[in-house]
This record gives C-alpha cells, structure tokens and sequence, in this order.
C-alpha cells in the first residue's frame, strides 16, 4: 500500500516528506527487527525515544518513518503531532479499516472484563451471531484461539487480528479495553457500538501513579463519541461520574441501588449461582449461571446490557448465560478428585483478592487455604495492602512468587509480610511456587479449599525477564502424580 494512501485519513499528519508514491508493505514499531519495505513508527516512552533509533529500522529494512520531528535522514517522512495516535490510525488503514466491518463492544474496568467478554459471547452465539473476542486470555474468532500478548493489543497486531476476524465472518467482537489501551491511544478512532463499565479499584498505580489518572484513562471510553451506547454499573462509586460525562444513550445495572437491569433473589453455592434478572420491571427471567460469585452477577449483567443494547430479548440473554460452563482461571474449579477442592484464580488486585475469598468462604467446609504473591515492577502500593486481606479472609496463607521480573522476590514477598503479620494470621513463605503449591496439596484435608491466586490463565513464569513454562493446571496435575507415585506401596 502507497504512504498516500495510509495518510489520507490523519488528523495528526502535519506534512509528508518525501515520495507519497513509497510502497508500504508491513508496518513495525521494533526498530530491531527485519522488516523489509517497513513503515517505522518513531515512539517516544517514557525512557526511550525511538526517533533515536530510525537509522537502525532503516538499515533492517524498513523505507519510511512516522516522526514527530524531521529526522537528517534520507527517505520519507511522515510528519505528525502524536506518533501513537497515528500508528493507531495508519493500522487501521493497512489492514483496510477492518473495525468498519464489524460491531466492536467494549468492557472497561479493573475487574471482569474477561469474564463479562466470554458472556457475551456465549450470549450473542446463542442468538445465532458469529463473535470474536480480544483480551487478557487472547484473541478467539468463533472457535479459532489467535495468538495475542496483551489485554488490548498494540495496534499494528490489534488490527491484523480485527481484519483476520473480519475476513472469517466474525460479526461482533467483544473487546477488553484497558486503561494503558485508552491512555496510550491505542484506540484513537474507534467507535464501539456499546461499551460497559464494571468498577474501579486499585491497580496499576506503577503506570498512572494515581486513582485519579487511572480512573481518567478509563473515563475516556465513554468520552468523544467513541461508544454509541453505554452500560454502567450504578453500584460502583465512580458510576456517577461516568453517567455525568456519557453523552450517549445510557442503560444502567446494579444490584443494590436503582438501575434499568437488576438482579434480584440472589443465591449462590459453590457449583454457581441463580438470579432473578429484572428489566425495568417490565421483563424478567430466572438465570442458572454455573459461575460461582457475587461479582459473576454483576458480569452476567453487565453482558446482559450489552447484549440488551443490540436489540437481544431477555430470554435469548438467559439461554447465552446459561450456556458457559467455565472463563479460563477465573473461578475456575480444578478436576483434581480429591478430598479438598482446588480454585484456579487471576486475583491480582486487593479488590479482586477479596472478592474471591469472601465468595469461596461462602461455600468452603473446611479451612481457606491460600496461596498468592504480587508481581515485580508493579504497584507496590497493593502488597500489604493484599498481604491484609489474606490475613482477615484466609485460615492460612502460603506466600509465594507470581511474576517477579526483575525484583528480588524476597523482597515482594517481605512487603507482602508486612501487611498480614500485623493480622496474626497463620502463615509461611515459600517463594518457589511450585513448591509452594505442593506445600498447600500436603496440608489440605477433607473439605479444605486451596485457592491459587493471581496466575490465573497464565501459563508461564516470568522471573529474570524470562518468561519459563508455568501453567498451574499443568502443574498441579504433575504433583497429583507425583504424591500419588509416593504413597503408592511398593
């Protein structure tokens, strides 16, 4: 594709220097890798400026560049004011504007996007529709698992995914829209037919320092016409905030202060739980959700609005809820056949930690045992914050690694220490968390509940940088063998 024909469309070009006639045949942020006929997009971060290293993209093939200054360097140059909104803008355009194909549906929030997106899917599915889904599991299209490495994905890969999709029929896309995504424009001129809001709580704070900032990255969904329609949680306490800024038509749910959809006769149990589902009491329909949690209702409507928001009856949305029998390590009870029952979980956040184990103390006969720890290079703010909460909600704690990167685990895990001693709770440190894991199987008896928390869907270890083989359903099913080999008689 001609440079032309990339900027035509670029509120943020200022000039193009150069041949507009260029051919462009694969587009490219790496200044490392080879990419020949490339377009290089010249980002500046927030400790490295890539305009340093354009002479290196243009050696490994590329034959342009996006700057935002005018670089000594012979070859063309696209000129514009922010670099990542037209990277954003200039993939759409090479993958042939594929979102404009499709009905895009946005969840933002620090919880449930992942679990709301796979509800709404099973919803849309149910009424007939072929759906595709973007997020923290990675990127489905129908039945088809395409690879993906973040929440939302940078552009140049989000939207070669989005043209894979559209090109398979995929009719509706149901996409986790993070905060980073949002604030990094990542999503510069993208319209979502609708878009959810589910909660705020503390996270990420390592990225946007504050609540404030993070909260505002947020908001920016609902802001300049970027979704058609709303759905905001009314239970949450920033949903007054974000219902004062939505110029959009706007459908509220809630549970416990007036909304237009609300649950009611809550029941829950360790195999699910079973709601009223209450639209404007105009319509109702009882839901048999086999996802266990207070806070899988609040999911199930927030999938619910969406799906409300595109014109689905309240039955055809039961029938789609219905339907999901599990969302890859959220909640996610492990076929272990033993006496004690083991929970894979992504809780990473102090909200998250909490809500899972208010939710499993529900249900649990026995003792609560958990097993966590916090990421490096992270908010360092939530470790005893965490550490608390483990200590308040769990008969015992096993402290262990999670992704500590390039931190001294021992060092995560003593901020850790520092919120649940003040607690007197029963724990202990294990930083190898396969031993850990172990460790937890050994103790646990009859009607004990082990919760794995914060890898969730993960399947590796990121310890150094490197990112080493873990997957905990892998890993469990290895020390099931191996404790059964031990006390086989010999």
């Amino acid at each position: 594709m001609k440079l032309a024909q990339l900027t035509q469309e670029l509120p943020e070009l200022v000039r193009l220097i150069g041949s507009p006639q260029t051919e462009i045949a694969a587009l490219t942020a790496d200044s490392r890798a080879t990419v020949e006929d490339g377009l290089f997009f010249c980002i500046r971060g927030g400790r490295v400026d890539a305009h340093d290293f354009a002479g290196q993209a243009l050696s490994n093939g590329c034959v342009a560049l996006v700057v935002e200054r005018e670089l000594p360097l012979d070859c063309p140059q696209v000129l514009v004011t922010d670099v990542r909104a037209a990277m954003t803008r200039i993939a759409s355009a090479f993958n042939g504007h594929p979102e404009r194909r499709m009905k895009l549906i946005g969840v933002t929030g620090t919880k449930g996007k992942t679990t709301t997106t796979y509800l709404l899917k099973s919803i849309l599915e149910a009424a007939g529709l072929r759906c595709g889904i973007i997020g923290t599991t990675g990127c489905i299209a129908g039945q088809t698992k395409l690879p993906s490495h973040l929440t939302t994905p940078d552009p140049i890969e989000m939207f070669e995914i989005l043209r894979i999709m559209a090109d398979a029929g995929v009719q509706i896309v149901c996409m986790e829209v993070s905060a980073h995504a949002l604030a990094l424009r990542k999503l510069v001129g993208v319209s979502f037919e609708a878009a959810a809001y589910t909660n705020l709580s503390q996270d990420h704070l390592d990225f946007f320092g504050t609540m404030e900032r993070y909260f505002d990255a947020k908001r920016k969904l609902f802001l300049d016409g970027m979704a058609k329609n709303a759905a905001v949680n009314v239970d949450e306490e920033t949903a007054q905030t974000v219902c004062a800024d939505v110029t959009c038509p706007l459908l509220t749910y809630g549970i416990s202060r007036e909304a237009d959809l609300f649950a009611r006769d809550i029941e829950i149990t360790e195999s699910g739980v079973t709601f009223t589902i209450n639209l404007r009491n105009l319509h109702t329909e009882r839901v048999r959700l086999l996802l266990t949690g207070m806070f899988n209702v609040y999911n199930a409507l927030a999938a619910a609005a969406c799906a409300l928001i595109l014109g689905l009856p309240l039955e055809q949305i039961r029938d789609g809820l219905e339907r999901v029998v599990s969302v890859p390590g959220r909640v996610e009870m492990l076929d272990t056949k033993t006496p004690y029952r083991m929970i894979l979980d992504y809780s990473h956040s102090p909200d998250a930690l909490q809500n899972i184990l208010r939710t499993v103390r529900e249900f649990c006969r026995g003792r609560l045992i958990l097993l966590f720890g916090c990421g490096g290079e992270r908010d360092k703010g939530k470790r005893p914050i965490m550490g608390e909460i483990a200590g308040r909600l769990a008969d015992y704690s096993i402290l262990t690694s999670d992704n500590p990167r390039h931190e001294d685990p021992m060092e995560i895990l003593a901020a850790i220490e520092a919120g649940i001693r003040p607690t007197g709770a029963k724990y202990e440190v294990i930083e190898n968390r396969r031993d850990a894991i172990r460790q937890a199987m050994e103790m646990a008896a009859v009607g004990d509940i082990i919760v794995l928390a914060g890898k969730g869907h993960e399947t590796y270890q990121d310890v150094g940088g490197v990112k080493r083989p873990f997957d905990e359903k892998v890993i469990v099913a290895e020390l099931l063998r191996e404790m059964n080999e031990e006390t086989r008689p010999q």
